[in-house]
């Protein structure tokens, strides 16, 4: 036990760094606390996506998907007390008649994504590379198609409103916190070290007993469970929910924040998420004009998505590990190779 607590250095040293950034949006007020808070529910998004592509070496295009069920999970067990049965009547009555304490309905919302990822992993999990990619993107568009015409329960293509608005600053560090010690428990352990064997030499992993699928499986169900997480986080900071929200821009997102970060390191993932949320807060202002000794200034819209673009792509060229590459920050601030 005393061998493995160093192993979670990492884990408390971001910790640590988004607590004290906590601190500073406390002190720069209501809007630097709006960008903290939106910053750590997309790294609890990004994190899940990185326990998976991290040690895995597989872009996933689908993990969005995840986001989308639990968001809508969660949604059945708080939304709109009284008015649940007209906006989603065809949900199962022990749902209709449901008053499940926030925290236990992320919960269950979390298992229930990873139960997807169970089942359509089960199958995903056998292809690699490009094909496995594809695959995964091809479930958020099934799921989404499947969302956006089952009227009685997810009520289509409209938006539900009426989420509980329980999750500020604080309830999102604490739910990011969470999500970093998973993944790093996860990291530290056997099944991580033997998934990333067969990231490194797929053959060799497997010539040595390593049996490829269910280690892929077991991050992949792991994986759904955090993503699934940042999808409740989201609804209840917004308050309402759309499914056509959780789609290719939320995906393009999301895997920014990876990319940009260091997709072989959890620091990369939490660090991309933190840089990608502040440009995209800066741009938006940008957007919507700035005042600078009586000239206003402002960007087209849409300025936003080419930015984030075109910083994409001079990452991928000229910086292709990422801002962190393949380190973690250690509790003393220092950073070791994550391999």
């Amino acid at each position: 036990m005393l061998d493995f607590l160093p192993r979670l250095f990492p884990a408390l040293g971001l910790i640590g760094c988004m607590a004290l950034l906590c601190l500073i949006a406390v002190l720069g007020g209501p809007y630097l606390t709006d960008i903290a808070t939106e910053a750590m529910i997309y790294t609890v998004m990004a994190v899940g996506i990185s326990i998976f592509m991290a040690n895995s070496g597989i872009v996933s295009f689908g993990h969005v998907t995840f986001a989308l069920v639990g968001a809508y999970a969660s949604a059945w067990q708080t939304c709109c007390a009284g008015m649940r049965g007209v906006f989603m009547p065809g949900l199962p009555q022990f749902l209709l008649d449901s008053k499940t304490p926030v925290l236990l309905a992320a919960l269950v919302a979390s298992l229930l994504a990873s139960v997807v990822a169970l089942v359509s992993g089960a199958a995903i999990m056998r292809l690699t590379g490009a094909a496995a990619s594809i695959a995964l993107l091809s479930l958020l568009f099934i799921v989404k198609t499947i969302y956006e015409n089952w009227d009685s329960v997810t009520a289509g293509q409209s938006s539900l409103v009426g989420l509980p608005l329980y999750v500020d600053m604080w309830t999102a560090f604490g739910f990011a916190s969470a999500a970093i010690v998973i993944a790093q428990v996860y990291n530290a352990s056997s099944f991580g070290l033997l998934l990333r064997a067969t990231r490194e030499d797929e053959a060799a992993a497997r010539a040595s007993g390593v049996n490829i699928w269910r280690q892929r499986l077991i991050a992949f169900v792991i994986s759904a469970f955090v993503t699934g997480a940042g999808g409740v986080l989201y609804g209840h900071y917004l308050g309402t929910l759309a499914v056509n929200v959780f789609w290719l821009d939320m995906t393009f997102v999301t895997l920014a924040m990876v990319v940009v970060g260091g997709m072989r390191s959890l620091t990369g993932a939490v660090v991309g998420a933190f840089a990608v949320t502040g440009l995209r807060q800066t741009l938006l202002a940008l957007e919507r004009g700035v005042d600078l000794g009586g000239v206003s200034i402002s960007l087209p819209s849409g300025a936003q998505e080419i930015a984030l673009a075109v910083i994409l792509l001079l990452i991928l060229t000229f910086r292709p590990q990422g801002l962190v590459g393949d380190n973690e920050m250690t509790w003393f601030g220092g950073a070791r190779d994550s391999s």
